[in-house]
């Protein structure tokens, strides 16, 4: 019988099976939801050298050039706002602390980070992260977040843009990150909202469903219950998102591959039909008139938004 992976009830119920619509890594795999909690899971059992295979093999970043490498900058005011950049975790940092970004992806908040005076460490999973640490000597650990790598109440900050919905161990991490927090320190966290208008509007078709990369979905009640199983408190927790993100979910929806194909869209080098690229470029325009940006702003006010952002403190 499988238990939820936060409160551990074995009453779970069958929400759908979903496959890889990205980068068509191979098989189905079953949803599930706890009845109790809310939360929604995938029934995947990965290895950590799974884990490492999955994401070096078939995400993107094998392709991204590293002489083109540019970290994040700081944006402020009405076009922050209206963009959705405070959904980034990063942005929720001060200046000249010592800093933990728990997948840091290509390392672009590294670089940021460490023009503002910070102390700043990365963990990445994906292999390809090697390339820019040794061109811009940052400390990253690669592979898996393991919190003995580092002293216990270490970090001032820990962050997880988009990172904790990957994890096979929630409860784990949570642990893992409390341990090495400073007391008063804060876990900065941005997750998927199955909760809100994008799921229920495009079913198996939202943009986040993101098998078998997303294993974990939160609600409000299951991300409480993970935190304070860790000894964290929850402090915040709102609804802001990227304006990019549903212009990419009108591309993912339009364009959504059938299993075993790679995307059109999210893979790169694969040639559009031209029906494709007349969609595109009509999304686009779409997109443009900033029409995109009003509708998320109005739903992540009213709590419905595509992306959480939540910040726990350390007593």
């Amino acid at each position: 019988m499988i238990s939820c992976p936060v409160c551990q009830s074995t009453i779970t119920q069958f929400y759908g099976k979903r496959y890889d619509d990205r980068y068509a890594y191979p098989g189905t795999f079953d949803l599930l939801r706890c009845t109790s909690c809310k939360h929604l899971f995938l029934d995947a059992n990965f290895t950590p050298e799974q884990l490492g295979h999955l994401y070096s093999s078939y995400y993107p970043r094998s392709s991204f050039n590293v002489e083109q490498y540019q970290p994040h900058t700081e944006v402020e005011g009405f076009r922050a706002w209206l963009n959705g950049y405070k959904s980034s975790t990063f942005r929720w940092v001060p200046r000249s602390v010592r800093v933990l970004d728990i997948g840091c992806g290509f390392g672009q908040s590294l670089g940021y980070h460490q023009a503002r005076g910070c102390e700043v460490y990365g963990v990445e999973a994906d292999e390809n992260i090697r390339r820019v640490a040794e061109k811009f000597d940052y400390k990253v650990h690669v592979g898996l977040f393991d919190p003995a790598q580092y002293p216990d109440g270490f970090f001032d900050y820990v962050t997880m843009d988009q990172v904790i919905e990957h994890v096979t161990d929630p409860l784990s991490t949570f642990s893992g990150v409390a341990k090495i927090l400073k007391s008063g320190g804060r876990l900065v966290l941005s997750t998927p909202n199955a909760n809100g208008w994008g799921a229920k509007t495009f079913g198996r078709r939202w943009i986040n469903w993101h098998t078998p990369y997303h294993l974990q979905f939160f609600s409000k009640r299951s991300i409480k219950l993970a935190a304070e199983q860790a000894g964290l408190s929850l402090l915040e927790v709102k609804t802001i998102t990227n304006s990019e993100w549903i212009f990419y979910q009108w591309i993912h929806a339009g364009m959504f591959p059938a299993q075993g194909e790679r995307s059109v869209f999210w893979a790169p080098n694969i040639k559009k039909t031209r029906l494709q690229s007349l969609m595109l470029r009509v999304l686009l325009i779409m997109h443009k008139t900033k029409i995109n940006h009003l509708l998320t702003r109005v739903f992540d006010a009213i709590g419905l938004g595509d992306n959480y952002l939540m910040i726990f403190k350390k007593p």
